[in-house]
């Protein structure tokens, strides 16, 4: 998989939860991912935020040493950058 296609398919797992479609995380990178996603869009889409919080909490809750800071999810790659998902995820759910 190229990067463009991991984002791709994270975009789509974080509206999946996002949209009430998704209860869980995966995975540690889900996890994190939708844990940034969410406090990316709590000011602009609460409610789609609050899913994503609560499907990042799913898998924390048994995962603890899985949480990163924001920027370790960065470093680690699984987010390109911080702007780019914010507007994408917020593209993708308008028009959902």
């Amino acid at each position: 998989m190229t990067s463009r296609d991991v984002e791709h398919y994270l975009l789509s797992r974080c509206a999946a939860a996002a949209t009430g479609k998704l209860a869980r995380a995966s995975d540690q990178r889900e996890a994190n991912v939708f844990r940034l996603a969410s406090m990316l869009l709590r000011s602009r889409m609460p409610s789609e935020a609050a899913r994503l919080t609560t499907a990042s909490e799913c898998y924390f809750s048994q995962h603890p040493t899985d949480l990163l800071a924001s920027a370790e999810v960065v470093r680690n790659g699984w987010v390109l950058s911080v702007p780019r998902l914010r507007d994408m995820l917020t593209m993708q759910l308008r028009h959902h």
